[in-house]
């Protein structure tokens, strides 16, 4: 068995002896600031309900559960299929996984319980809303939690069927949808249609990071589009999803459904555009690609939180 190369700041046992820490940290923490920002543009589109800020607090506790619970099973399918004990493109922490159970820090068994345990704390709470904000939640609910096992899990694994990117978009316009309706206690259109920009940015994230984790991925049987195609070709992916979001922001703007002042929320795709061109430029080259992580990070979480601002001032000014 080859020896396991651990890379600076990735984590390691003597790092983590602390329990608390180690199983906070298992769930990437820093990445989960993005359902975070689903929630608040969720509650900015139920702006014309009356707002219940316990509600909301409980609400976005619940979502970064259900987010980190998601990362979790990943990191422990991503063992299974070999493909973060293969990486050796990654670009730690944004991609090849948390790198617990590579590095020892965690068992397989202690992943999948833990991812297990955030499920079942998300599903408690989960009833709970249902039973005070009304059944309607069920279903949005159901659907974030399945998709997120079935992005990864087997037998379905839907990112490996070249469905990651549909998966990631229903997952976190789900997000928004659950904001609302909480807020609401009914379903509406509008989070489902103010909340595709977003959820196409978000999106981004996932086609983008999967450039460096290419040659593992293909290895490991994961078939997604980056794998499957050329880099080069591949990278015009991260435009088509980019143009997507603005041309569905737009739309929305036309369709009367936002206020032309919402159209500042495409500020957002400035460090996206720096991001596509750096991926354009260095889709064959994996260790260039990291100030582009972190640009598609970045418009993920502007686009939603400038969009928010923008419906609060309208509901209030």
């Amino acid at each position: 068995m080859s020896k396991v190369v651990v890379t600076p700041l990735e984590p390691t046992p003597e790092a983590l002896a602390n329990p608390v820490r180690r199983y906070l940290l298992a769930t990437r923490p820093a990445f989960l600031t993005i359902a975070l920002a689903g929630c608040l543009l969720g509650f900015a589109t139920a702006l014309d309900a009356a707002f219940s800020w316990p509600l909301a607090l409980l609400t976005v506790l619940l979502a970064v559960a259900t987010q980190a619970g998601v990362n979790v099973f990943n990191d422990y399918y991503d063992h299974l299929n070999g493909t973060d004990a293969a990486n050796v493109d990654r670009l730690f922490p944004f991609t090849g996984g948390s790198r617990f159970i590579q590095n020892g820090v965690m068992s397989p068994r202690q992943m999948l319980v833990w991812a297990l345990i955030l499920f079942a704390g998300v599903i408690a709470g989960g009833l709970w809303l249902i039973a005070v904000r009304g059944a309607g939640l069920f279903w949005i609910g159901l659907g974030g939690l399945f998709i997120g096992w079935a992005y990864s899990a087997p037998p379905l694994k839907l990112n490996s069927r070249g469905l990651g990117e549909a998966c990631v978009a229903a997952g976190f316009l789900l997000i928004v949808a659950g904001a609302d309706f909480v807020q609401r206690g009914a379903i509406s259109v509008k989070p489902w249609l103010l909340g595709l920009p977003y959820a196409l940015l978000v999106t981004n994230i996932l086609y983008i990071n999967q450039f460096p984790d290419r040659a593992a991925d293909i290895l490991a049987g994961k078939h997604h589009w980056v794998a499957r195609l050329e880099p080069a070709l591949a990278a015009r992916g991260y435009w088509l999803i980019l143009a997507l979001a603005v041309l569905a922001l737009a739309g929305l703007v036309a369709a009367d459904q936002l206020p032309s002042l919402a159209l500042v929320s495409l500020l957002a795709v400035l460090p996206a555009l720096k991001a596509g061109r750096i991926l354009s430029l260095h889709a064959h080259e994996p260790a260039k690609l990291l100030p582009a992580l972190q640009f598609t990070i970045a418009a993920a979480h502007l686009q939603p939180v400038i969009l928010g601002a923008v419906l609060a001032w309208m509901a209030y000014a």
